[in-house]
């Protein structure tokens, strides 16, 4: 089966938690003694229905609250995929929870309440989910039983999303009317909503093509560790380790070291002690080679013919994550890229995205919490990139403040 990777993001109280609680229940992956304790508690909170929503609000603070915190994850499957899901905060203080929940996922399921139409964290997880390059976007118009399951409600919701959405970077997006308290065109097609004639939510997640949104073009392994045992069974053995990011590297195939820029030939690949005769992604493997290169952590092994760009200036859209610190001009940061961390100084903030209308707020003096921009960055020593929108990989970079260790910022090269 497929592993497809699922995100559920959108407002405050737009009924991610329920949503997720409902498919793990529905698609029958919740054990028995979940089940017991749903039941238990929602008898003591005097509910005639299961409060699917506990299932994910695992913290204290969340069940207290009622809200979500934390990026909770859970998986079922059903006869077609297996599916991992992020229930992502809706809070806009924890914009940046939302930021690693999605960063990885293949398809992004917004939830917008129908009582209250399209909201500024509805707007601003669907740009973030385009920003990290989820092409498959779900519009959920939820809670459709408190409309009276009213068709002029979600069509309205549709064309105000279809007009926001025609600036962001998503071909794929589809809208369905649910109710996720109920179960409505969740997993079992709604009666309540004759004039619906398109999938339910649960077949929709099963028929997306995800499969074609990898990159098996691009030979990029980043090298993570060196293997030398140096045993008497093996006396000359070296493998480089790492996972492969994306492309498909074969035996006999002619690679190129970054930076650096030696050429080599593969002479063997392993996954787990075996050998192979390809890898791809994101297979974690060893690579064997033909000649003893200097190669190390952080260098990168590609074709010599498709090669990322070794640079050391760089201009990166960034969610600024930090509550304590504001991104501005002339500020010391680590890069941490694939395998690779430099040290790095900000040059410019070019701008910052206005959420609401996407337009450009241009050479701001910060980005404070929260925001998201675009910076210019000059590393101390070479980096591999590729855009990130052809691969999220080598794209994609954290950056990290070298007094406190602390992660500050995601950042996509564009």
């Amino acid at each position: 089966m497929d592993l497809v990777r699922l995100a559920t993001a959108g407002s405050v109280d737009d009924g991610k938690s329920t949503l997720i609680g409902r498919l793990l229940h529905d698609t029958k992956s919740l054990p028995a003694d979940t089940l017991a304790s749903l039941e238990r508690l929602s008898i003591e909170r005097g509910l005639d229905h299961l409060e699917l929503a506990l299932v994910t609000d695992g913290l204290r603070a969340e069940r207290e609250q009622g809200i979500t915190i934390d990026v909770a994850h859970r998986s079922f499957q059903t006869r077609r995929r297996r599916f991992l899901l992020a229930d992502c905060p809706g809070h806009v203080q924890y914009t940046r929870n939302m930021v690693t929940g999605a960063s990885d996922a293949d398809i992004a399921v917004v939830l917008v309440d129908a009582r209250h139409g399209l909201m500024e964290q509805s707007r601003r997880h669907a740009f973030l989910a385009a920003l990290l390059g989820v092409r498959h976007l779900v519009i959920a118009v939820n809670k459709m039983d408190l409309v009276g399951f009213a068709a002029e409600v979600f069509e309205r919701i549709r064309a105000e999303f279809e007009a926001y959405s025609a600036k962001l970077e998503v071909q794929d997006v589809a809208f369905v009317p649910i109710s996720a308290l109920y179960g409505d065109n969740v997993a079992a097609r709604s009666p309540s909503m004759p004039w619906y004639e398109g999938a339910t939510l649960l077949h929709h997640l099963e028929s997306v093509h995800v499969a074609a949104d990898r990159n098996f073009v691009d030979v990029r392994f980043p090298v993570q560790l060196v293997l030398r045992p140096r045993t008497a069974e093996h006396p000359d053995y070296r493998g480089y380790a790492g996972r492969m990011s994306s492309g498909v590297l074969r035996v006999g195939d002619e690679v190129v070291a970054l930076p650096a820029g030696l050429t080599t030939r593969v002479v063997g690949l392993e996954v787990a002690g075996r050998a192979v005769a390809e890898i791809a992604p994101p297979l974690p493997a060893t690579v064997r080679l033909a000649d003893d290169i200097d190669l190390g952590r952080g260098d990168l092994l590609c074709r010599p013919r498709n090669r990322p760009t070794v640079t050391q200036d760089l201009s990166v859209l960034t969610c600024w994550m930090d509550d304590r610190s504001e991104l501005a001009a002339g500020r010391a940061l680590l890069v941490k890229h694939t395998t690779r961390t430099v040290r790095a100084v900000v040059r410019s903030v070019d701008y910052r995205v206005d959420i609401d209308t996407l337009h450009r707020v241009e050479s701001p003096e910060s980005l404070r919490s929260n925001d998201i921009g675009r910076v210019t960055l000059r590393t101390a020593q070479p980096v591999m990139v590729d855009p990130y929108h052809r691969n999220r990989e080598t794209g994609s970079l954290v950056l990290i403040d070298p007094q406190t260790n602390a992660t500050v910022a995601g950042a996509l090269v564009r």
